[in-house]
């Protein structure tokens, strides 16, 4: 059994998928809350190595569907006050096994750090699907 620290949003099905995807694969997964976390530039950017800027960010943030941030434009320093401000922009979840940290979740960055998490490397468990209209 692994240790998994995963930073998440309360609430968001994708983030609980991913959970339940993690223990059923027998990791012991400790859930932070994302966005009440004391986050600091320094802190974020150990995430981010070697990532794109892009990369960082979760698409769907309303701040970026409203046209009011554009990842596509941000320097490094930029993006992260960015995501301090407003860290729904960070992209879900953030991931840490040991000093290892994994920005997203993607199936082969995650089978390959845990170990067969997902049957279905196609399966998409990142994308934040719409709830079903009641």
């Amino acid at each position: 059994m692994t240790q998994v620290i995963l930073y998440g949003k309360p609430g968001c099905i994708s983030n609980k998928r991913q959970i339940a995807l993690l223990r059923e694969a027998g990791h012991e997964v400790d859930v932070r809350n994302l966005l009440e976390e004391n986050w600091t530039e320094g802190r974020l950017a150990a995430w981010f190595l070697g990532l794109p800027v892009l990369a960082w960010f979760n698409p769907t943030a309303p701040a970026i569907k409203q046209g009011l941030v554009d990842p596509t434009t941000l320097s490094e320093e930029a993006a992260l006050t960015a995501m301090v401000k407003d860290p729904v922009l960070i992209r879900r979840p953030l991931i840490r096994v040991n000093e290892q940290r994994v920005v997203g979740f993607e199936s082969a960055t995650i089978n390959a750090l845990l170990g067969p998490v997902m049957a279905d490397p196609q399966d998409d468990v990142e994308s934040c699907p719409k709830e079903p209209a009641a």
